[in-house]
């Protein structure tokens, strides 16, 4: 279909080959710094100029992310190498313009956008968000997502056999919540077109990470494949994929709770849950709903899980943290809360879980990075039952994200807190009846991993929301 396929932009030669190329660049502009016939004096002044100010950039870039609670996993150093580079490559077009020919002028000025462009594919390489060139090009010219079918078109598809699924983008209002959204996407399997009655089927909320749109799950996390692959796999029948809007804008992180960013749990479980339900005649049981998310996602899948049992019975929290933060304690009071404690207080799923009566029949998995490099199994966790979907896709240099692009430090570690929170986590859950566990395996913290995590975990999670009532196999 397009997607994940072609010229890797987080592995092989071509985000390597870039940087090398830019800064091969970056160096030629710097001959006449270092070799102009001005005086040796103010040439080292000039040259000492350029790198101390694009150390002290890399270093104020690196203070000012590490304070604003954007990201719990820390960015890999190359990234503040070509920050700091980038610093560099602008005061280089300033120091070097005097002397030089007009085509080394002309190279210092162009260095600029192309050290930025090594940022973002150092970033991108630390996330895995875009995938492949031609990825990267359907995002940019909002090409169709695969399966995409348009909503009017959808009544006329009711009837005819399908042997995958489809996806439409809807405008779900935002009436109990006021959150300004914007459009989401629901993957409906091949059942839900299927002629005579429809069965009456299940749904999972597929939440993204801190920067996102509600298609990343289908764009680069691979949902709809593996999910075509299940459907394929059972007869046709699947839940229903509802992949929400959790930000409102890219690059606005709620963490999924309401406050001044806005009122995005309400959105999540007052309007999408209803708007689903009424729309597409999915389960009104919570049995039958469960709640995916990968990062940010993964901390809101816990949050929503124990806080609403009424809404979701099962959730999947993909290297979340232990509750919604950016940033410490009183960091995420303010900016998430406006100074609330207490609310920060009732998001806390520690705290939630502390209060709550024992749940009737939650369960969830919480999937982290492993701490040696080894898969499922062991003292951490198990791999969830059921297998990997038959033609399931392994994303460009590795499935888990173990091979693929720089990747963040992951769960696992001696320093991470992913793993460990899930853990203390789970425990605590288990206090309250929920069954639980933490399933660990390699990878670094990157859509890779999410992919392969969503993939893991679907037959279980399937079977749950599938069959109401039956009981927790974890």
């Amino acid at each position: 279909m397009g997607y994940q396929r072609g010229l890797s932009l987080l592995d092989g030669w071509l985000p390597w080959t870039v940087q090398a190329v830019v800064l091969v660049a970056f160096l030629v502009v710097l001959v006449p710094v270092v070799v102009s016939r001005r005086r040796v004096r103010g040439r080292w002044v000039r040259l000492g100029a350029v790198v101390v100010l694009g150390v002290v950039g890399a270093f104020a870039a690196l203070w000012a992310f590490s304070g604003s609670g954007l990201a719990s996993d820390p960015a890999p150093a190359l990234l503040w190498v070509w920050v700091g580079i980038t610093v560099a490559a602008v005061v280089a077009v300033v120091v070097a313009w005097g002397p030089a020919p007009w085509w080394r002028r002309g190279l210092s000025v162009l260095v600029v956008p192309l050290a930025v462009v090594c940022v973002a594919l150092v970033a991108n390489q630390w996330v895995g968000y875009v995938t492949t060139v031609q990825e990267g090009w359907s995002e940019l010219d909002a090409g169709p997502l695969p399966d995409q079918v348009d909503a009017a078109t959808l009544p006329s598809l009711i009837g005819h056999p399908r042997t995958t699924g489809a996806v439409v983008e809807v405008s779900i209002p935002s009436t109990a919540s006021g959150f300004a959204h914007r459009d989401e996407d629901v993957w409906l399997p091949p059942a839900w077109f299927a002629p005579g009655p429809r069965p009456t089927l299940p749904a999972i909320m597929m939440i993204g990470g801190e920067f996102n749109t509600p298609a990343d799950w289908v764009r680069v996390g691979n949902a709809v494949q593996t999910a075509d692959a299940y459907a394929a796999a059972h007869g046709g029948l699947a839940p229903v994929l509802v992949f929400a809007d959790a930000g409102g804008t890219f690059n606005n992180d709620t963490e999924c709770v309401d406050g001044p960013r806005g009122n995005a749990a309400s959105h999540l479980t007052g309007d999408v849950v209803p708007y689903v339900e009424q729309t597409f005649g999915v389960s009104h049981d919570p049995r039958a709903w469960g709640v995916v998310g990968w990062s940010m996602g993964g901390t809101c899948a816990v949050d929503l899980a124990v806080m609403h049992p009424e809404l979701f019975d099962s959730f999947d929290d993909i290297a979340g943290d232990a509750g919604p933060e950016v940033g410490t304690k009183q960091q995420t009071i303010d900016r998430l809360y406006g100074g609330n404690a207490a609310a920060w207080a009732t998001y806390d799923p520690a705290t939630v879980l502390a209060a709550h009566a024992p749940y009737a029949d939650t369960a969830g998995w919480f999937d982290d990075s492993s701490d040696t490099g080894g898969g499922f199994g062991g003292g951490a966790g198990h791999r969830p039952p059921g297998t990997r979907p038959p033609g399931s896709f392994h994303p460009p240099g590795g499935g888990n994200g173990a091979n693929s692009g720089i990747g963040g430090r992951g769960g696992g570690g001696a320093t991470g807190q992913e793993l460990p929170a899930a853990r203390q986590l789970c425990a605590q859950a288990q206090t309250r009846a929920i069954a639980c566990t933490v399933a660990t395996q390699p990878g670094r913290h990157s859509w890779q991993f999410a992919t392969t995590a969503f993939q893991l975990v679907l037959p279980w999670m399937a079977n749950r929301v599938e069959h109401p009532g039956v009981p927790a196999a974890v």
